[in-house]
């Protein structure tokens, strides 16, 4: 039971939600919408893939001369959505983002696909594109250059940790009586919350 569990670490909690998850019928599990706030303070939200977490944070990874790179520069204060419909279940987490090291990223790329490596030389993301067929040169171009040998890391091409401050775990229940637990971070821990569905 849920209830049962509400003073479980947030961290173990999401692990052990997340394994279900992985083990579900669900696609793409590690799937998670990012918020970010925009110049004026409206927000911005898009799906991005969880490359990893422990307790340190959630990480993903992206062009961080993006939209989203250039609003977390801006406002670092970020959101992400879990949602895993088969299970029934949402997380949401709050908190601050902050770019991994230059080893943590050179390692993640590394093991990236040969196509997404050269896609992240090819690609000005979130800039405007005169065609699909500009952007397939441009990847023929980065694939003769590097034609042979490795792929490096791009320098505008890095991961992000978003450092949490609150999580909150979500199970759908029949007549909309939602379990809800909220987990604040305090100077001892994290304190758990039932809310109201």
């Amino acid at each position: 039971m849920e209830r049962e569990r509400e003073n479980m670490d947030p961290f173990d909690r999401f692990r052990d939600w997340y394994e279900e998850a992985a083990h579900s019928s669900l696609g793409i599990p590690n799937a998670m919408c990012l918020s970010t706030v925009r110049a004026g303070g409206t927000p911005a939200s898009r799906m991005v893939l969880l490359s990893s977490f422990d307790r340190r944070g959630f990480v993903f990874h992206t062009n961080c001369e993006s939209a989203k790179g250039g609003e977390i520069a801006a406002c670092p204060r970020v959101a992400l959505l879990f949602w895993w419909e088969p299970l029934n279940r949402q997380v949401r987490i709050e908190g601050v983002a902050e770019k991994t090291s230059p080893e943590e990223s050179d390692a993640y790329f590394a093991k990236r696909p040969r196509g997404a490596q050269l896609g992240a030389w090819a690609s000005e993301q979130s800039r405007p594109i005169r065609s699909t067929d500009t952007l397939a040169a441009r990847v023929r171009d980065i694939e003769k250059r590097h034609e042979g040998g490795p792929v490096p890391r791009p320098p505008h091409w890095g991961g992000y940790r978003v450092v949490p401050c609150v999580f909150e775990f979500w199970t759908g229940r029949e007549n909309r009586l939602h379990d809800r637990f909220r987990y604040g971070r305090t100077p001892d821990g994290w304190a758990a919350t039932q809310l109201y569905p």
